[in-house]
């Protein structure tokens, strides 16, 4: 079995482009990259009623399950393979099914508040936050929810005013003071191309080949 042994974080506002950039710089090593969305470890409110759930502010600290998180980062860095959880963002609440993921050379834990828990940061070998203007943001925002998650562009908009500006300012900005490394303009070419040679050097390391 495989044991990994680097481990990078990818924080950054809603639709600064963390995801194109983890996936991108992942692009073709897709063997040696484990993806840790922290989207998935939302609480799982599915005991509450609909209006409820739609009501919750899903862009506070409090709305993830911290502790399920840590765990089965700390199982993956141990080289042991977790059970990730699975959310449904149309009904928001956590699904019955969860995925098997297996540990590998690197580990990308990726998601808004990637870079805000201490002990999650303490496992990281690389801290890096994703900028982007705000204008661009909301709109990625946009395109993403409604597009990809089926959810009504009003209700969109109105959670973006009500919560994810106000927690962005508030919890998700300040996060990058941890980063080693704050990408400006979203997943750009550079910054793709500067964490995909890590994630090669990484991989060629673990198999103990020169380069």
């Amino acid at each position: 079995m495989t044991t990994p042994s680097f481990a990078i974080g990818i924080a950054g506002g809603t639709g600064a482009g963390k995801t194109t950039l983890a996936r991108e710089m992942a692009a073709g090593r897709a063997e040696a990259v484990t993806l840790v969305p922290i989207d998935n470890y939302y609480d799982d409110l599915g005991h509450l009623p609909f209006e409820e759930r739609a009501d919750a502010n899903y862009d506070h600290p409090s709305a993830f399950e911290w502790e399920l998180l840590r765990d089965h980062l700390e199982t993956l860095l141990g080289g042991d393979p977790v059970e990730m959880p699975q959310y449904d963002f149309t009904e928001h609440r956590r699904t019955d099914e969860t995925v098997h993921v297996e540990p590998t050379d690197v580990i990308v834990v990726e998601g808004i508040f990637a870079l805000y828990d201490e002990e999650i940061i303490d496992t990281l070998d690389l801290c890096v936050y994703v900028e982007a203007d705000a204008d661009v943001r909301i709109l990625r925002r946009i395109e993403r929810d409604v597009v990809e998650r089926g959810r009504d562009i009003e209700d969109v908009i109105e959670q973006y005013r009500a919560t994810v500006k106000p927690m962005h300012e508030r919890y998700v900005e300040p996060t990058k003071k941890n980063a080693d490394i704050v990408v400006p303009e979203g997943a750009n070419g550079v910054a793709v191309d500067l964490l995909a040679e890590k994630v090669r050097a990484e991989s060629v390391r673990e198999l103990g080949v020169e380069r």
